[in-house]
């Protein structure tokens, strides 16, 4: 194996199918990977959802040339990354959005049970009071949050896909990076829990949305005449995502 042959054999072992990291400003970086049967060039860019870098790599190009392309854009990334919103711990006196309503984290002091929602008084925010040690306060309040997120959504499906005359054959509550939402070729409906930290609105057209994909699964005219029949509500919601929705990955563990 020559040199250059044994370079870029460490550089694709380095790269998984889905990531690899480069250095920008002194700290390690974690990249996506994705391969576009479209793309005619390499581009790096931040994904709208997760503010976390992506690499696209056209199908005639190598992870070899990505990787050194990102390398040659590490200033760029570090300047664009830096502008990204500061991240928000679940820990206690954090405040954090529940169907878009602040609320203030408090450990309660009891040792048993999970989350309570105290209501906001006279000169008090709204609270989330999370049982137990602070060691356990983010997987409590990550675990109750997915549950509150399946709560919301299931009725709001079934309304939809009655109404659509389709069935989903499951619904997943995932921390989905790129996706709010996704619609499987099987039926099954997944959906990013981070959906319940959004005024209901978004939540409600995000349940339509892949509903309708159970009837189109592309993103054609019809599906979209589709939807907004169902979900007048539809370009209110989508403008929030835009505006507000990379904030709602500022939130919690990743």
């Amino acid at each position: 194996m020559t040199g250059s042959e044994r370079a870029r054999a460490i550089m694709e072992n380095r790269a998984t199918a889905e990531s690899f990291e480069i250095t920008v400003d002194g700290r390690a970086v974690r990249i996506d990977i994705r391969r576009s049967s479209r793309a005619r060039r390499y581009t790096l860019r931040l994904q709208n959802a997760t503010g976390m870098p992506l690499l696209v790599v056209p199908a005639h190009g190598t992870v070899e040339r990505g990787i050194a392309f990102a390398r040659s854009q590490a200033g760029w990334l570090g300047s664009r990354m830096a502008r990204l919103p500061e991240r928000i711990a679940f820990v206690d006196g954090a405040e954090i959005p529940l169907r878009g309503v602040p609320h203030r984290l408090c450990r309660s002091g009891a040792l048993r049970g999970t989350v309570r929602v105290v209501p906001a008084g006279a000169d008090d925010p709204a609270q989330l009071r999370v049982a137990g040690g602070a060691e356990h306060m983010a997987r409590r309040l990550t675990d109750w949050l997915k549950a509150e997120a399946r709560r919301d959504l299931e009725p709001v499906v079934m309304a939809y896909t009655e109404t659509l005359g389709v069935r989903a054959k499951r619904i997943t509550i995932r921390d989905q990076a790129s996706r709010w939402g996704s619609c499987s070729a099987r039926g099954t409906l997944s959906f990013s829990w981070r959906l319940v930290l959004a005024p209901p609105v978004v939540l409600d057209y995000l349940a339509a949305h892949e509903a309708t994909h159970l009837t189109e699964m592309n993103h054609s005219p019809r599906f979209w005449k589709t939807l907004r029949a169902i979900a007048p509500h539809t370009d209110e919601a989508e403008a929030w995502l835009k505006r507000h929705g990379t904030s709602l990955f500022r939130y919690g563990p990743r």
